[in-house]
């Protein structure tokens, strides 16, 4: 079976956003635009096709990310029969609420470009911040889309202003809007400087015509900005430009594609998908200047037996290398694996390594994703995005390979969960099916933690936040047939400590016969945080928020003990000192001890390490931290004096305020502890007409009033 699709003409691309910016609207006419379906869904009647979950369309928010795969040939090409001009997209459509943030992590981290969209009216929100964040940190080219501009109170200028102004000076307009509001007909292009409007049932037909005179002058002068901005790119498009010599349009589209690849340049358009109006032409900006898997750099890995970096090219020559990125029950067909296909093919049927675990597993078969809806494949190609049945050893982040090839590629990180609590299953019947969906849940998503309270031996959940638990909750009792009782939401504190200090642990115990020894002697420091490119001493262990130094010298201590001394630090750094919560950012230099040639053992080691971390950690000022968030309020502006005060009540500083539409937005930092129920709050002070957005923003000390009851609380 051969590639049907050149790789060149192929786009992995998401669509991202803040909540109700828009996104599955979006998605919805991309896919109806691209003919792969033939009715439009809307998300306030339930009806989308990339919001398939019950709970999405009940709540009319994405909770997982969806995806789809369609067709699109330029508008100016438009011919469906012409395959040669077709290209392949594969779309994933992510959420945009804070607490399924993880689904925008994973996608970023596979996709090679992104459509970023914005309302009209508020611009650029937290959570587009935070996926912009993302984005960055990945490396992702984007185009945005300023949408809802048919909305009262929408803006083009002023969204445009809030993306110059919180997310980058790089940004662009490509396009200025025909009219806003109610006036909102189309959009001028201003490379080609022509008008579009949509016309139609459903905007299906983009119609070509000449500036409005109202507009001209004002083209005119975006375009020269435009044409300069892309010419800065190219020293030689630059001295002719000076001259007076404007490269053509194809050499200027040339020029902003290599900007946009390169993150130089991010292409602003104008639209309103609701209404129909846009959304072809940012799929044309897409083919245009979105990258193919062949414009990217080589995917980078380590060699599993030699600790070597190696590359993988986007080729089907090369040795196989995909990432599994995501995990997702089907009440169908089962496990189902999405991966990203880096390099070289695979056909169902065949076994594949996954060399994050050193294990072989065969690939049951593939299928291609629309959404909800299956279409199995034999075979897939490098650049491709595709799923997996039948992988059960396989997790979020493991590399999937070629035996003889081996390659392990960097691993998602994910964000530490915030909210905890506590489930119990209703009957005895629902103890083991409870076991066996939470156990499904946590393994589909990474911020999503299963533990066990050792003291009370009840079943702990940990997420994001109170909604993201509340849909896990509803998705055990509708896809498991678990009911269960549950306690009230829990902030996940932390402990570390603020000081330094020396301790000493011996554990020795005589029963008659062969004794236990054990003898460590420690030094305790607050740790600094990682550089990433610094290279480790071999001495040295280090992981997120725990470092281990072993400055054993002579044998004081045999170098089998060694391994169970950093594991007791390790357990005794999971309870805590003050009132039992994980200990974070913690350094240990193990510097001296003793051993016994008969009575020492792993146990009394890993006994002694515990008692001298506790007492170090006693002694080197050891605090709880709590998480705090970051929170935007936005209200009509008679309540602004009613919501400052609320949150200066609730230890939250107010950072900031600004216009938001007819509204006010309030920007503040917040304890979490003193959120939980703010939404019901802020509903019954603004006559329910507020709203709130909130994210986890840092960990900070606990005041110690605070900390005092939240000791004894658990006690």
């Amino acid at each position: 079976m051969n590639r049907d699709y050149p790789l060149e003409k192929v786009r992995n691309f998401g669509i991202i956003a803040h909540i109700d910016a828009g996104k599955t609207t979006t998605s919805e006419r991309v896919l109806f635009y691209t003919g792969s379906q033939h009715k439009i869904g809307e998300v306030h009647e339930g009806e989308t096709t990339t919001d398939w979950m019950e709970q999405e369309r009940e709540r009319g928010i994405t909770i997982t990310a969806a995806a789809i795969t369609c067709f699109w040939t330029r508008t100016d090409e438009h011919d469906k029969k012409d395959m040669s001009k077709k290209f392949r997209f594969n779309i994933i459509d992510t959420p945009g609420h804070i607490d399924f943030t993880a689904e925008v992590k994973r996608s970023m981290r596979v996709l090679d470009g992104a459509v970023v969209v914005f309302d009209g009216v508020a611009g650029c929100e937290p959570q587009s911040e935070t996926n912009w964040r993302y984005a960055d940190e990945a490396k992702v080219p984007r185009v945005c889309l300023i949408n809802k501009l048919d909305r009262t109170g929408a803006s083009f200028e002023r969204s445009y202003a809030s993306i110059l102004d919180r997310l980058s000076p790089r940004a662009i307009r490509m396009q200025i809007p025909i009219g806003e509001e109610a006036e909102h007909e189309g959009a001028v292009d201003l490379l080609t400087m022509k008008a579009y409007t949509f016309t139609g049932n459903m905007g299906e037909e983009v119609v070509e015509g000449e500036i409005p005179a109202a507009l001209l002058e004002d083209a005119k002068k975006y375009r020269a900005l435009l044409v300069e901005r892309i010419v800065e790119q190219d020293d030689a498009a630059m001295s002719a430009y000076l001259e007076g010599n404007e490269p053509s349009l194809e050499e200027l589209k040339a020029l902003l594609r290599k900007a946009v690849i390169h993150n130089e340049i991010f292409p602003v358009y104008c639209g309103s998908a609701l209404k129909n109006k846009g959304v072809q032409l940012v799929l044309d900006a897409v083919v245009d200047y979105l990258p193919s898997p062949l414009d990217l750099p080589a995917t980078t890995g380590i060699n599993p037996k030699t600790n070597e970096p190696i590359e993988r090219h986007p080729s089907d020559d090369e040795p196989f290398c995909a990432l599994a990125f995501k995990l997702q029950t089907d009440p169908f067909v089962g496990a189902l694996t999405f991966f990203r296909v880096y390099s070289g093919t695979v056909t169902a049927g065949s076994y594949i390594y996954n060399s994050s675990t050193g294990s072989k597993e065969r690939i049951g078969r593939i299928v291609r994703l629309q959404a909800d809806k299956r279409e199995e494949v034999e075979k897939v190609f490098a650049g491709e995005i595709a799923a997996a049945v039948g992988l059960k050893d396989t997790k979020t982040s493991h590399t999937l390979c070629d035996e003889a090839n081996p390659i392990v590629l960097e691993e998602i990180k994910f964000p530490e969960p915030v909210v905890s609590l506590r489930i119990e299953p209703k009957t005895k019947a629902d103890q083991e099916k409870m076991g066996i969906a939470l156990h499904k849940l946590s393994d589909e998503d990474p911020t999503f933690r299963v533990t066990t309270d050792e003291e009370t031996n009840e079943t702990i959940i940990s997420g994001m936040g109170e909604l993201h638990l509340e849909i896990l909750v509803d998705r055990m009792k509708r896809e498991f047939n678990v009911v269960a009782d549950v306690g009230k939401p829990q902030v996940a504190y932390r402990e570390t400590i603020l000081g330094s200090a020396e301790a000493e642990g011996k554990y020795i115990k005589q029963t008659g016969g062969k004794g236990q020894y054990g003898h460590v002697k420690i030094r305790m420091k607050k740790m600094e945080p990682i550089d990433p490119e610094a290279k480790m001493p071999k001495n040295v262990t280090r992981e997120d928020h725990f470092e281990f130094i072993n400055n054993i010298k002579g044998g004081a201590i045999p170098q089998e003990f060694i391994g169970p001394v950093e594991k007791g630090m390790r357990e005794a750094m999971s309870r805590g000192v003050l009132a039992g919560f994980p200990m974070v950012d913690v350094s240990i230099d193990l510097y001296d001890g003793s051993y016994h040639d008969v009575d020492s053992s792993e146990i009394a080691y890993k006994i002694a390490a515990s008692m001298a971390f506790q007492e170090a950690a006693a002694r080197a000022k050891a605090v709880i931290l709590e998480p705090i968030m970051k929170v935007e309020v936005v209200v009509p502006e008679q309540f602004m004096g009613d919501i400052t005060g609320s949150i200066s009540g609730k230890r939250g500083q107010i950072e900031g305020m600004e216009d938001r539409g007819m509204n006010k937005a309030v920007h503040a930092k917040v304890p979490l502890s003193e959120m939980f129920g703010y939404t019901t709050t802020l509903r019954s002070m603004t006559e329910g007409r507020g709203n709130m957005t909130m994210e986890f923003d840092h960990y900070d000390v606990v005041p110690q009033s605070v900390a005092a009851d939240i000791i004894a609380s658990r006690k």
